[in-house]
C-alpha cells in the first residue's frame, strides 16, 4: 500500500474532520478488566450508535478497538481525546451518555470518569 492509498483511506475515516477520538478496551487478548463478552458487546454498542447517529467516516468521531488500556478494573475502559478524559464501566447505557453529553455535548460525564489528562 503506498502513502498516497493509505492518505486517501485517512480521508474516507473522516481523519481530516474528526473533532473527538475515542478508544474502547474490548476484545482483549487476556482480559482483565471486563469479561471478553461483555467488551465485545460494548464495541457493537459503540460503533453501531456512532453509524447511527452520523458521527462515524465524515461525522466528525473517530473510533478504535484497544487490545488493553492498562486500567485494568471495572471496564470497559475507554479514553476520549483531545481532553484525555478516561472512563469506567462503558456498557451501553454508560456509552450512550459518553455519546451524547461528551462527543456531541462536549461536556465529560462526570459520574464515570476515572481521570483526565489533556495531551498538548
Amino acid at each position: 500500500m503506498s502513502i498516497e492509498s493509505q492518505r486517501e483511506v485517512a480521508e474516507s475515516i473522516g481523519v481530516p474532520v474528526a473533532r473527538r477520538h475515542i478508544f474502547l478496551c474490548c476484545d482483549q487478548t487476556k482480559p482483565k478488566c471486563c469479561d471478553l463478552h461483555r467488551g465485545l458487546v460494548a464495541w457493537e454498542f459503540l460503533k453501531t450508535r456512532l453509524k447511527e447517529l452520523g458521527l462515524s467516516d465524515q461525522g466528525g468521531i473517530l473510533r478504535t478497538k484497544a487490545n488493553c488500556l492498562r486500567v485494568c478494573e471495572d471496564g470497559p475502559i475507554a479514553v476520549v481525546y483531545p481532553e484525555g478524559t478516561w472512563y469506567a464501566q462503558c456498557d451501553p447505557p454508560v456509552l450512550e451518555r459518553i455519546i451524547q453529553e461528551h462527543l456531541i455535548g462536549g461536556r465529560p460525564v462526570a459520574d464515570a470518569v476515572i481521570t483526565a489528562h489533556r495531551l498538548e
